[in-house]
């Protein structure tokens, strides 16, 4: 039972089956939202900013690791760090949940590896019946044609 998968500790978060992240890796931060919101809108930090480093997510395969760096696009910044803000609910909670959704779907999409595209070629058949079918047009757009007197 040696290729068992380490256990996760249990002040971690798992994000997807054998990949978690230590609590104590995730770094949230929570400012004043931007946008219209009436006299709140400058009394409360509702919205919620995750940072977490690439390598601190445990349980990846190299490949995987590659994969969510290329998906990552705009939320991996300078550092490898991940990064997700979220200000679209009105609670600090609601908000910090928000972004470690967008964590798990992330990291989900970085675990399915992509299929290996197999290049086809038509049969013979199909070669045939394409090359009878273009002669057929021909020879119906040639009878169409005006027939020359001399």
């Amino acid at each position: 039972m040696a290729d068992e998968p380490p256990k996760p500790p249990a002040d971690a978060l798992l994000i997807a089956p054998a990949v978690w992240v230590e609590d104590v890796n995730l770094r949230f931060a929570f400012t004043r939202s931007s946008g219209p919101g009436g006299q709140a809108v400058n009394k409360l930090s509702t919205r919620a900013q995750l940072h977490v480093a690439i390598s601190d997510i445990a349980g990846l395969d190299d490949e995987a690791t590659g994969r969510l760096r290329h998906l990552a696009g705009q939320h991996l910044t300078q550092n490898d760090e991940l990064f997700f803000q979220s200000d679209t609910h009105r609670s600090q909670l609601r908000n910090r949940q928000e972004c470690l959704e967008r964590l798990r779907e992330l990291v989900v999409r970085a675990l399915q590896k992509p299929k290996v595209r197999r290049k086809s070629r038509p049969s013979r058949a199909m070669i045939e019946r394409r090359l009878s079918e273009k002669r057929q047009q021909s020879e119906k757009k040639q009878r169409r044609r005006r027939v020359d007197p001399d």
